[in-house]
């Protein structure tokens, strides 16, 4: 099943988790939206620089730590999210409490170990 997945903190560099993971959902058929810092691309589907609106989004993983998020918060919440993922790194007790309240399902999971076992 395509579980739509917003992936906050992507990045170009293929070193990075979040690239990994962009690459990994792709390659097992589940369309992305990737925002990052800086524009670029992943395998022809852009990062972009904005939090998007009005987009049907299952899942939101994330990659950025906790200070770093504070600026999506609302846009977060207001997504209508059915999940998000906090990777490692980024737990955020804030996050978590404000989500829940807004009836998302938090886990504190890793998006790559969750896509390999077939979890995702």
């Amino acid at each position: 099943m395509d579980k739509k997945t917003l992936i906050l903190g992507a990045s170009e560099k293929e070193d990075r988790y979040a690239n990994r993971a962009a690459r990994m959902l792709l390659n097992d058929g589940n369309s992305i939206i990737m925002v990052g810092n800086r524009e670029g691309q992943i395998q022809g589907h852009p990062i972009i620089t904005h939090f998007p609106k009005g987009e049907d989004i299952h899942t939101i993983t994330l990659y950025l730590g906790g200070p770093r998020q504070i600026p999506y918060y609302d846009d977060i919440i207001q997504s209508g999210a059915k999940r998000i993922i906090f990777n490692p790194g980024t737990y955020n007790e804030k996050l978590i409490e404000m989500a829940t309240k807004a009836g998302m399902h938090c886990e504190v999971a890793c998006t790559l170990v969750m896509i390999s076992t077939g979890q995702y």
